[in-house]
Formats: structure tokens, C-alpha cells, sequence
């Protein structure tokens, strides 16, 4: 249970409901531990009645049950008076025959009165375990979107996608019916115990006999339960990372021809998620047989020892309460048969809550500092930075250094490895450097509040990744609002205003999953509009030309020389050198390293690697063009 204590905040936020909810059960329970008691008067009244048979008529008496003369009282019938009055074996029978009819009302009408509580408590408890789902999977997306960059790497999609589906709708499963049926069984029992020790203390000890029995039996069955409850969800997580990476590399596996293969893995799985479930639902299947086993044992005791002492002689025993204590006895079989499906609820609930926790309770290593970067000018400056990935140990940069100042244009090429994609990376903090500093207008990066820097940064990723939604709704998917006048021009100055035009829907035409619909330039050149619908202070352009023509790469460069003009910082990460020859500054990366900087011209004079690399670019656009 202690994974699940992480659950009380929600329960004392909806406590009216859970408290209005209790009352219900402790209502329907109420009218359900008063039929019993019916059913014994009614029993009781009609042996009385056939004993009459034997007496003279002066002689006869019979007492009207307490639960009809407490309920028909205040309607002035002297009921026990006219029954002792009519001393003929049809009137004593008519009028037995008479009370045990309004008995047999009086039964309905509790059992009526029950399912309508029972109805109002389904409707209060269940509903509070559907707010709290609904709370926690918006509290468990939101902790997604804190957790920094790192995280994602060492987590699976699949496994993400689970925990916030599979496990949170467990853990509901134990907010609701668990909750329900437990305080039921509480509440039941109490009175139902109560009842009986008022009835026959005695008789009651030997029912309750096989009860101890029961506990131990849950008790040594819920840490299998648990053990095998995680073994099926971390099983769950693996089965729909599988399904999430085939659905998403579809084009990779038919285009090696390995849908075989993948079905093959696939139900390899699938196979071990089935043995895990088979081998928790063995278990599960024990409870039910063991404890209807021992609500029988029960049932055995009470007929025996009852039987026992009503021919013994025994004037606290009757007929009717014989009957009375048997009712009471299947009134448990349901809710102590429960205790092993709810403790099956409650094990599996507890591993997934613990599989929630493990991440809820993970703070993102990236935080934000307090300063408002309202009037960022964009002036960037790396002082011997230094970084190394957390997770694979692999040395990304060693000692960098450089100055961008406010709307400049700093290039950075190199070979794949050099470490280009990861300066982009520390500039909008997707990591902190492991060693030196980086500034923004002379403040400390980690001094601005996040979300606020990273709104005035155009960030064009190596990897694009696009919506399943209008290409409009893609490119303004950073502005708060729609401007189609600005989400147009982002696109012309894209290159890709005409291509999009040519859709029967223009903006308004919906791409598929990852923009699957469109070209690789073309969701380059989506990607491209999109950071610069936000017209941003800095604009971070990873290697976005490298599936564009050499004339459409011109026409993006073209327009964007125009919107540096107007003061915007542009860092252009690329291979190419025809992307980044116009560039204020160019540094050239090696394994981390700066081995050489300066303008185009002056690097290519310098015959170093920048020239090599320019003319080896060179040479393969010759052969291409032959």
C-alpha cells in the first residue's frame, strides 16, 4: 500500500463526495442487515402459527414480530390483539398468513431501498475515481512535459504511452471499486457481527470460525499477487514499445521486407505477455473457490450448531433465527469473496502506482532561472564549454568558446560527430554544459526563466518532426494565436508558400503522421516557416537544407540574409559550405574542437580543412552535374 499513499491528496480534495459516498453505503447496508431479521419473524411467525394448532383456543397466544409492529404502529392496528381474539384455526391462519404477506412487503421495501442507495453510492464513489483519473493523467502528462531531454533518451515511447494509460487506469481501478467494495465489507461486517452477537453470541463465534483461516490466506497470497502483477506491467510496456516503434518505422520494415520478422518479435511478446497474465490470473483464481470454500464451512457450522441447540432446547434459538443467521452468513460470501479480486486490485494498482512514482518523483535537470529575457537582443557568448552526455559518457564538445553579437550570423560546420548539433542543444537548454559557461545578453543562460527563453529562439532541429494536423497549424504551432497574413510570409520566405498552395486545400490540408504526406524538403521547409512564424530574437538552423535543391537553398538564403538585416541573431549549423559562406563568422569543429575560424575567404585562404572540405564539395557537385 505504500506506493498508493501518494494518492491521498486526491482523496482529501474530493472528501465531501468520498464522505457523501460512505453514508450511502452505511444507508444500503443498514436496510440490507434489516431483511434477515424479516425473514426470521416471518419464519418464526409462521411456526407459531402451526403450533396453535395443538392448544385449545383459550391457550393460544402468538406475539406479532417487533419489525411489522414497528413499522405498522403508527397506523393504530392492534394487530397482536386481533390475532389473539379469533381463536379458530382458519381466522389464526388468515391472520398469520395476513402479517407474514406484510412481512414479505416490508422485505421488498428494504431490498428497494438498498439498490437505490446502492445506486446513489456507485454514483459517488466511481465518479470520484474518474476525477481523480482524470486529475492524475493531467498531472502525469504535465510531469512529462518538465522532464528534460535526458529523460527521453533513456525512456521507450511505448513505456511512456503505458504509464499513463495502462497503469493510471489500474490504479482507478483501485480509487473506485477497491474503495467501494472494502468500505462495503467494513460496513457490512460491522453490522452484520453486530446484529448476530445480539441475536446468539455463541452461534456467531462458531460462524466467524474459518474467518481467521481466510486472512491468512490473503495474506500469504498478496505478495505473489504483487510480484507478478510488475512482471505483467513492465511485460505491458514492452509489448507496446514494440507496436509504437513498427507502427512508426512501417516504411523501414517494408522496404527491408521485414514485416515477417517483426510479427515474429511481436508475438514473441505477446506470447510472454500471455504466460505472465495466465500465471497472475492462475492465482487470482485461487481466491475465489478458497473463500466461498469457507463462507460454506460457515453456513455447515451454523445450520449444525444451531440445529443443535433448537433440539436441545436452547430458547435463544429458533427456526427463523437459524434462517436469519444463514442469510447473514451469504450476505458476507460476496463482499469476503471480494477481499481477493479487490486485494488483486490493490496489488496491481500498487505496482503501477510505483511505476508512476518512479518518474513523478524525477525532477528535471533542466530549471529555470527568474529572468524575464523581455528584450533579448540576442547577443551569444560559449566561454570554454565543455559537455559530455550524461548517458553514454561520449565527449561532445572540449573547451568551445565564441561571441555572436547581437544580429550576427555565426556558421558551424564539420564533419558528422563534431559536435555541431549539440552547441544548438546547449543554446536552448535541452542540456547544461558539464563544464564552462554560456551567456545571453551577458546574463548566465540558467538565469532566465525557460519557457520565456525558449519562446524567443526559432529552433530549426536536424530532425523534423511535424503534426498530424494542418500544415497552417504547423506553422504557427509556437504563437499563441493565428495570423495567416504572418504565417504566409513565414512560409514564402520558406520557399514553400507555392507548394502548399498547390494542395487542393492549401493551408488547410491535413498531413499524416510525422507530416508523412509531405516530401523531405518539404517538411524542412515547414520546419523552416515555423521558427520563423515566431519571429524570433535568435534563430537556431540545424543542417535544415540538406534535402533542398541548390536553388531553393539559395532562395531560403537569400530571404533569410533579409530577415537578419532587421537585428536577429542566426546560428546556421551545416555541412554545406554553399549555406553557410555568407556568415559573419564560421567555426569549424573537430571532435569538439575549434581547429579553425574566420570568414569564408579568409579560411579558404588559409588551405586547412574548411578548403578541403569546401573542395571535396565542390568535386562531388561536379560529378553529379556529369
Amino acid at each position: 500500500m505504500r506506493p498508493l499513499l501518494k494518492l491521498n491528496p486526491y482523496f482529501a480534495k474530493y472528501s465531501g463526495r468520498l464522505l457523501l459516498g460512505v453514508l450511502f453505503i452505511i444507508l444500503s447496508n443498514l436496510f440490507a442487515v434489516y431483511s434477515p431479521q424479516v425473514v426470521r419473524e416471518a419464519v418464526d411467525l409462521i411456526a407459531a402459527g402451526i403450533r396453535q394448532a395443538d392448544l385449545p383456543p383459550d391457550q393460544r397466544h402468538i406475539t406479532i414480530p417487533s419489525t411489522l409492529d414497528m413499522w405498522v404502529g403508527w397506523t393504530g392496528l392492534d394487530l397482536e390483539g386481533r390475532l389473539n381474539e379469533l381463536g379458530s384455526d382458519e381466522a389464526i391462519l388468515a391472520t398469520v398468513t395476513g402479517c407474514a404477506l406484510l412481512l414479505a412487503i416490508l422485505y421488498l421495501v428494504f431490498a428497494l431501498l438498498k439498490g437505490l442507495f446502492m445506486f446513489f453510492m456507485r454514483q459517488t464513489i466511481i465518479v470520484v475515481s474518474r476525477l481523480i483519473e482524470y486529475d492524475l493523467k493531467n498531472r502525469v502528462y504535465e510531469h512529462y512535459q518538465r522532464l528534460d531531454r535526458a529523460f527521453y533518451k533513456r525512456s521507450s515511447t511505448g513505456d511512456l504511452m503505458n504509464r499513463i494509460s495502462e497503469d493510471v487506469s489500474k490504479v482507478r481501478m483501485y480509487l473506485g471499486p477497491a474503495v467501494m467494495y472494502t468500505i462495503n465489507l467494513v460496513v457490512l461486517f460491522v453490522m452484520c457481527i453486530g446484529f448476530m452477537l445480539h441475536v446468539n453470541a455463541e452461534l456467531t463465534l462458531w460462524t466467524l470460525l474459518p474467518l481467521p483461516l481466510m486472512s491468512l490466506v490473503i495474506y500469504r497470497v498478496s505478495d505473489l499477487i504483487n510480484r507478478r502483477s510488475m512482471d505483467v506491467q513492465r511485460q505491458q510496456s514492452t509489448l507496446s514499445t514494440l507496436a509504437q516503434e513498427s507502427f512508426s518505422g512501417i516504411r523501414v520494415l517494408k522496404a527491408y521486407a521485414q514485416e515477417h520478422q517483426a510479427s515474429e518479435r511481436f508475438r514473441s511478446s505477446s506470447l510472454r505477455y500471455r504466460t505472465l497474465s495466465l500465471a497472475q490470473a492462475k492465482v487470482d483464481a485461487l481466491f475465489m473457490p478458497a473463500i466461498q470454500l469457507l463462507i460454506g464451512v460457515s453456513s455447515v457450522l451454523t445450520v449444525f450448531i444451531g440445529g443443535s441447540k433448537l433440539i436441545a432446547g436452547d430458547p435463544t434459538v429458533s427456526v427463523g433465527r437459524i434462517a436469519e443467521f444463514i442469510i447473514y452468513v451469504n450476505m458476507l460470501t460476496w463482499p469476503f469473496a471480494s477481499v481477493g479480486w479487490v486485494t488483486s486490485l490493490v496489488q496491481q494498482a500498487s505496482a503501477s502506482m510505483e511505476r508512476i512514482n518512479e518518474f513523478l518523483d524525477q525532477q528535471p535537470a533542466i530549471t529555470g532561472g527568474t529572468l524575464a529575457p523581455n528584450d533579448l537582443r540576442g547577443e551569444i557568448r560559449f566561454e570554454n564549454v565543455s559537455f559530455t552526455y550524461p548517458d553514454t559518457g561520449i565527449q561532445a564538445l572540449d573547451h568551445v568558446s565564441f561571441h555572436v553579437p547581437a544580429g550576427g550570423t555565426l556558421a558551424i560546420v564539420g564533419h558528422t560527430g563534431s559536435g555541431k548539433s549539440t552547441v544548438a542543444d546547449l543554446i536552448v537548454r535541452h542540456y547544461d554544459a558539464t563544464e564552462g559557461s554560456i551567456a545571453i545578453d551577458g546574463s548566465p543562460i540558467q538565469q532566465f526563466e525557460l519557457a520565456a527563453l525558449r519562446k524567443r529562439i526559432g529552433y530549426v532541429p536536424q530532425d523534423v518532426f511535424l503534426f498530424s494536423d494542418s500544415i497552417v497549424n504547423n506553422i504557427a504551432f509556437g504563437k499563441d494565436r493565428h495570423e495567416h497574413e504572418l504565417i504566409a510570409e513565414a512560409a514564402r520566405a520558406a520557399q514553400v508558400d507555392e507548394n502548399i498552395r498547390s494542395f487542393p486545400k492549401g493551408y488547410d490540408t491535413l498531413l499524416g503522421e510525422r507530416g508523412v504526406t509531405l516530401s523531405g524538403g518539404q517538411k524542412q521547409r515547414v520546419s523552416i516557416a515555423r521558427a520563423l512564424a515566431t519571429s524570433p530574437r535568435i534563430l537556431l538552423l540545424d543542417d535544415p537544407l540538406s534535402a533542398v535543391d541548390t536553388a531553393t537553398e539559395e532562395a531560403i538564403l537569400r530571404d533569410l540574409r533579409k530577415a537578419r538585416s532587421g537585428g536577429r541573431t542566426t546560428i546556421i549549423i551545416s555541412h554545406r559550405i554553399s549555406a553557410v559562406q555568407d556568415a559573419d563568422h564560421i567555426l569549424v569543429l573537430e571532435d569538439g574542437r575549434i581547429i579553425e575560424e574566420g570568414r569564408h575567404v579568409d579560411l579558404l585562404a588559409r588551405a586547412g580543412a574548411y578548403a578541403k572540405l569546401h573542395q571535396e564539395q565542390l568535386l562531388e557537385e561536379a560529378r553529379q552535374r556529369a
